[in-house]
């Protein structure tokens, strides 16, 4: 009998686009990024002394757990109320003299920012703090029309010096230590020379003056926002070196991308994020530069205010019960500085313009789990829930791995539909696949762990493992797809028995146990089985190590 569809049609979720797609799955760029011992290492050093700021700084709120709950609260109100929230922020710039644009993807996005940029005859602008034009690739669609930008973050501005990648959210040249570093400037600042050297407050000195002219010259900055207020209209950037307020202040014109997940309610819901956030992402009590601007102000700063709302797939993210809280992120970044697979692997492995815990759920979904490398990102992780227990806003990441890693099982076996397929580049796309390995072995545990018995029966081949172990009571090999585990470690030999064959032969000791404790008399607890009335220091029949 063939079935026939009724009713509305549904509407096909629109992912992302951009700096999304890991071009390498990532174990295979894992893999390659092990072998970089000095990244390795500035990123241990570099994780290790942001998280220990951070643990000093949270200990000393005594209501720090309940600020996290207010955030996430927040957030929830947020992505239950977005579309009303949009739009009372869209009429509220506008009212104060800006211009809203919406963005449905990246090369809308791209395609507004350079229209914009071009309408002031302008050839370079200058940019700060904006992970989302990263994500849509903008300096490389500015370039391509001739336009020339250039990063005014410190940390930005190495990257974009040395032609390298950001590794991390907060600290984007994470990666580089500063002898790095003052190589890049040698080479990249005409200004420079052999005297530098490669201290902090002389690399920050030559930045400064590198920089310092851009700021005087150039007339259109594009930033990004840390949060959008509803009520007010107002945004909001949030730095440590002051580079930004000159951007938001000096040019005539200024573009602000802001992906649209960043909205908050009320202006008072800032007072929780911006104790969250600085404490969370680099150890301080307070941020050293919060700037706050609303439209336009007459005869001070930018006169031409325009805002880039971005979804990129963020809606397709939302429609997801499961994976949505992902949408609430701020970007602090302390997952990644607590994760140990991110301190190994690094930023670039992941791929994306999102690395580390949260890139590993947030980067599918805009995409749609049905690309093949961002699909192998969910397995990015321990598990461990490190991630969870720093999040400020209790985004509960180790869960939204699970479940993303059930969706890319599914897709593999056809079970879920290509609604990805769109925005997947097409050799990326994937089809179902015959059984693997895996999907045997987790076929077969299924099937003898749904039953006792067969549990039962399953146990007496123990035995087996521990002439397999040999004399070294360690089994270093093993063959197919469980070998993985073995190329790494050894499995300690079985024990003779398995727990519960063990306790049946025992659970009447806890009974004997709590007689001796005082807390029940043996004659007060009945006894079912033999076994029951051993004493409690009779000896045991096997080592202890076995049990």
């Amino acid at each position: 009998m063939s079935r026939t569809a009724l009713g509305m049609p549904a509407v096909r979720p629109v992912h992302g686009h951009g700096r999304l797609h890991t071009a390498v799955p990532f174990p295979e760029a894992a893999e390659a990024e092990l072998g970089n011992t000095q990244m390795r290492a500035n990123i241990r050093h570099a994780t290790h002394t942001i998280r220990g700021k951070r643990a000093r700084v949270v200990e000393e709120l005594p209501d720090w757990e309940e600020l996290r709950s207010a955030g996430s609260a927040i957030k929830e109100q947020v992505m239950a109320h977005l579309p009303e929230l949009l739009e009372q922020f869209e009429a509220n710039v506008t009212a104060r003299g800006g211009t809203v644009h919406w963005a449905r993807d990246a090369e809308e996005a791209n395609r507004i920012i350079t229209g914009l940029v071009q309408a002031t005859g302008s050839t370079d602008v200058i940019k700060i703090k904006s992970m989302a034009t990263q994500e849509i690739a903008l300096d490389d669609h500015l370039e391509a029309h001739g336009i020339t930008a250039t990063e005014t973050d410190l940390a930005e501005l190495i990257v974009q010096l040395g032609h390298d990648r950001p590794s991390h959210i907060l600290v984007p040249a994470i990666h580089k230590n500063r002898h790095e570093i003052r190589d890049i400037f040698l080479e990249q600042m005409p200004e420079t020379d052999e005297s530098l050297t490669a201290e902090p407050r002389d690399l920050a000195e030559a930045a400064r003056k590198h920089l310092r002219e851009k700021f005087l010259s150039t007339s259109v900055a594009i930033s990004g926002a840390n949060f959008g207020v509803a009520e007010t209209g107002t945004l909001t950037v949030v730095e440590s070196e002051g580079n930004g307020r000159m951007c938001l202040t000096l040019p005539e014109t200024l573009i602000t991308v802001m992906g649209i997940e960043k909205i908050v309610p009320t202006f008072e819901d800032l007072e929780v994020f911006l104790q969250l956030l600085p404490r969370s992402s680099t150890g301080e009590r307070m941020n050293p530069y919060t700037s706050m601007w609303t439209g336009v102000t007459p005869g001070d700063g930018p006169q031409d205010v325009h805002v880039v709302l971005l979804d990129n797939g963020r809606s397709a993210v939302l429609s997801d019960p499961k994976g949505r809280s992902a949408l609430h992120c701020i970007r602090c970044s302390a997952c990644l500085n607590v994760c140990p697979v991110y301190e190994q692997a690094g930023g670039h492995a992941y791929g994306s313009t999102y690395p580390g815990p949260i890139g590993a759920i947030l980067s599918p979904q805009l995409t749609g789990i049905t690309s093949e490398q961002n699909a192998s990102l969910p397995y990015a992780s321990s598990l461990c829930g490190a991630c969870y227990d720093v999040c400020p806003v209790k985004i509960n990441i180790p869960e939204i791995l699970v479940h993303l890693r059930d969706e890319d099982v599914r897709t593999q076996h056809g079970e879920r539909s290509d609604d990805g397929a769109a925005a997947a580049p097409a050799r990326t796309r994937r089809t179902p696949k015959a059984p693997s390995q895996m999907d045997l072995l987790m076929k077969g545990a299924s099937f003898v762990m749904s039953s006792g018995r067969r549990m039962a029966l399953a146990e007496k081949g123990l035995p087996l493992g521990r002439v397999v172990a040999g004399k070294d009571r360690a089994i270093s090999w093993l063959p197919g797809v469980v070998g993985g585990w073995t190329d790494e470690r050894d499995i300690p030999a079985p024990p003779r028995e398995s727990f519960r064959n063990w306790w049946a032969g025992h659970a009447g000791e806890t009974d004997q146990r709590l007689a001796a404790d005082g807390a029940a008399g043996p004659a007060d607890v009945p006894h079912d089985r033999p076994g029951d009335a051993q004493p409690v220091d009779a000896p045991h029949d096997r080592p202890e190590e076995d049990r």
